[in-house]
């Protein structure tokens, strides 16, 4: 393990949030909420921190990142950059220390689960920086490291590999670099459109910056307690759903649209599984709000488009308190927390994709109980799937479910519900943050004590970087005691 080449990556990234810190301490003169020094205070800490690490550190241009190092890398990246980002929080006394760290990951991850119990007492330059944070971790911070920032050393390809979800990243440019960076325009892009879009609909300039970056990073941090209950607006609630949609396909495909046409989404298996899960749980809740929830169709039909797509995205806004709904849709809500958008998107959960190959998967099997003797295949966008990659989903699949289950037991020993215990790590290892009770809807992560926090940091965390990146550095010995180069 090369940990002078880390430390240096480590450094760089620390002096980059230092400078991107300038832009909350502008604000903060401009909005005049005494938050100034707060800010200025935690951009001269990641500064000196990055200068320690740099100094620490040794680059060698021909020196290449190894695999190992690349998941080093990201797992100590993110855990920086979440103390960092939790200073503003702390030193302004919004939140205790744990708290501070909770909320910061939370906004990193673009969980959106909160410990903050009114906004409305919070000043405006900490709302935009929770903002900000979400808009931050959405694209990624190794991908905006490689994107911003020059080329540190080859096999930079590992540190984009351990950053970005899907199951086949596919490169779509032949350097890194440059992946990142059409990726980081297309993101730039969405943002700007949405913000355009909800300004029309009527939210101020500071609303719907925050807003579009909570959305276009399915995050779901709002500058309001009661999130889009507050506007009750149905154009605001459209242009939200409209850009969490967006958030919510893959980036990639996204770029091959500009390449090759519009065509080319609806070739994409995932992306047309993506569209029907959200339109026949669309359907199936508003039929049971009608039926069941005693609302008028159309009235159902708002509330159940929104939430499906906020559920669906793991964004988390809430338009309808759906707590009072019936347990059938509060039901088809959960199975949104497993499912998620697409590979390759800002998105937390399973990934569409990784469903659709199971669900092919295991209808193979089914046909070979029958037929022993025949060769059968998965596919996928017209692929056929090798084995070792279904394979690679099961145990992902496995992993996924022991993971709720054993972050549920230590939630559970802190004193809270079992439900809301199991709701809240699926709900942050999924990234959706709002979950059911007292962490549902109308309420938010307050009451949890530090050792709950704690370990719903380290899920939202694990659920952020698919479950490996992290896994492998937790439970393997030899991922720091072998000096085989991986």
């Amino acid at each position: 393990m090369n940990f002078s080449l880390i430390a240096f990556l480590l450094g760089r990234l620390s002096l980059a949030l230092s400078a991107i810190l300038l832009l909350p301490v502008g604000l903060a003169i401009f909005y005049e909420d005494g938050s100034f020094v707060e800010f200025a205070i935690t951009s001269f800490t990641a500064f000196f921190v990055g200068l320690g690490f740099v100094q620490y550190g040794k680059f060698d241009e021909k020196e290449n990142i190894s695999l190992r190092e690349g998941f080093a890398t990201v797992v100590f990246s993110w855990i920086l950059t979440c103390i960092i980002c939790a200073l503003p929080y702390a030193f302004l006394q919004i939140l205790d220390p744990i708290s501070a760290v909770f909320e910061s990951m939370s906004g990193l991850t673009t969980t959106g689960a909160t410990a903050i119990t009114n906004l409305a007492a919070v000043p405006k330059t900490v709302l935009f920086w929770r903002s900000f944070t979400h808009w931050l971790g959405g694209i990624g911070i190794i991908v905006l490291f490689i994107a911003l920032l020059p080329q540190v050393a080859g096999g930079s390809v590992h540190l984009f590999n351990a950053e970005v979800s899907g199951f086949g990243q596919e490169r779509l440019l032949p350097r890194i670099r440059t992946t990142a960076g059409a990726l980081f325009f297309i993101y730039c892009l969405f943002t700007v459109i949405g913000t355009g879009f909800l300004v029309i609909c009527g939210m101020t300039n500071f609303d719907a910056i925050n807003h579009s970056m909570s959305a276009i990073a399915t995050g779901g941090f709002s500058t309001y307690d009661n999130s889009a209950m507050h506007y009750n607006s149905v154009s605001i609630e459209v242009v939200l759903a409209m850009i969490m949609f967006l958030g919510g396909g893959n980036f990639a495909l996204y770029y091959a649209v500009t390449q090759r046409g519009i065509k080319t989404l609806w070739r994409d298996s995932e992306f047309k599984s993506y569209m029907m899960i959200i339109a026949v749980l669309t359907l199936l809740i508003t039929l049971n709000l009608f039926f069941s929830g005693g609302l008028q169709f159309f009235e159902g039909l708002r509330c159940a488009f929104f939430q499906v797509v906020s559920f669906a995205t793991t964004t988390g806004y809430v338009s309808y308190d759906y707590d009072t709904w019936p347990t059938f849709s509060k039901l088809l809500l959960c199975l949104l927390y497993l499912v998620g958008a697409c590979a390759g998107s800002t998105a937390g959960g399973i990934k569409v994709g990784r469903f659709v190959v199971m669900s092919r998967a295991i209808a193979a099997e089914l046909r070979r109980a029958i037929h022993p003797q025949m060769l059968l295949t998965v596919n996928f966008n017209g692929r056929v799937m090798p084995i070792a990659v279904v394979a690679a989903i099961s145990r992902f699949f496995f992993v996924y479910i022991m993971t709720i289950a054993v972050m549920s037991l230590l939630v559970v020993s802190t004193g809270l519900g079992i439900e809301e215990s199991i709701f809240a790590v699926a709900s942050c290892l999924s990234s959706v943050g709002p979950a059911f009770g007292t962490v549902g809807a109308t309420g938010n992560y307050a009451d949890i004590n530090w050792f709950g926090k704690l370990v719903l940091c380290v899920t939202m965390l694990l659920g952020r970087l698919e479950l490996f990146t992290m896994l492998v550095a937790l439970l393997r010995s030899e991922f720091w005691s072998s000096n085989r180069n991986w």
